[in-house]
């Protein structure tokens, strides 16, 4: 792109409707007041209503309406509740919740933490939402994911010692690869719906404030050469308004992806491979059941 792409070019969202989870804070914050300022609709999903009602009340007035809703994505109970309740249409869902390098945790489900929000969340949210979308899902990763590995045969991580940066990278590798096969079983399903990922390089937001020895690093010396947080939203906001092709994968065009403005990248070549998005679509099912496939 000669022009780099800012806020300023977000365009016109009127009579568009917006999911968007873990949008309380951060990068979901950003993308709610974009979307809604240029009169879109926007559904907060969110853990904490409350949380989520103080934040939308922070934006001030928008054209758009926003309203706050409770889900909490890595939890298989809170999506069927979720999803059970929606109705209408939905032009973009944006899978934008995540945390990062927590304690060893399991959800309700017996789900490994991280793989709950990060993956087996935004997964069954999707297939469950799919016949509410008309034009596309977001969801959100991380250049971690080059770090990573699809675990077919451990998903949840039962039979290996837990390593929080690594059941991170992970998460987000197998975010990518949901989405790559989520693609071919649209288009397989002659659907009009596109899948596309974005990531914000590393944005200054809360996401690692409990990290220690990294967020004393990203805080400290590292934290002149990060992305302000509506920077690190622009990505989530291209990917989900531009005309980016199926399967794009937007972040910062500056070194390493790690600021800088909008621009379609590519993925790691783990990310890319059909036979390994097939097989982790049929290991998650395994895992969370059948009620959560989508199939042409």
């Amino acid at each position: 792109m000669s022009k780099k792409w800012t806020l300023a070019d977000v365009p016109d969202q009127s009579g568009r409707t917006y999911l968007i989870t873990g949008a309380a804070g951060g990068i979901g914050l950003v993308a709610t007041r974009e979307l809604a300022r240029a009169g879109a609709g926007v559904v907060m999903a969110v853990r904490d209503p409350a949380k989520g009602e103080r934040a939308a009340r922070s934006l001030g007035p928008v054209r758009g309406q926003i309203e706050v809703r409770e889900l909490d994505v890595s939890s298989l109970a809170s999506i069927r509740e979720f999803t059970r309740a929606w109705s209408g249409p939905l032009d973009v869902l944006i899978n934008n919740a995540g945390i990062m390098m927590v304690p060893e945790a399991h959800t309700g489900d017996g789900l490994e933490s991280q793989m709950a929000t990060n993956y087996f969340g935004p997964f069954a949210l999707t297939n469950t939402l799919l016949p509410h979308i008309g034009d596309r899902v977001v969801s959100i990763s991380s250049q971690l994911h080059r770090m990573g590995r699809m675990r077919a045969e451990d998903l949840n991580g039962l039979n290996r010692r837990y390593n929080p940066w690594f059941a991170y990278c992970d998460s987000k590798l197998d975010l990518l690869l949901f989405s790559h096969e989520l693609q071919r079983r649209l288009e397989a399903a002659h659907s009009p719906v596109r899948s596309v990922i974005a990531h914000p390089g590393i944005a200054k937001t809360g996401l690692v404030s409990h990290v220690g020895g990294v967020s004393g690093w990203l805080n400290g010396l590292a934290r002149p050469l990060l992305n302000e947080a509506d920077n690190g939203g622009l990505p989530t906001l291209y990917a989900a308004t531009q005309d980016v092709a199926p399967n794009a994968y937007v972040g910062p065009d500056g070194f390493g992806s790690i600021r800088g403005f909008p621009k379609v990248r590519k993925p790691s070549r783990a990310a890319r491979k059909d036979k390994s998005a097939a097989a982790l679509w049929d290991a998650t099912i395994d895992i969370i059941g059948p009620e959560f496939d989508f199939r042409p």
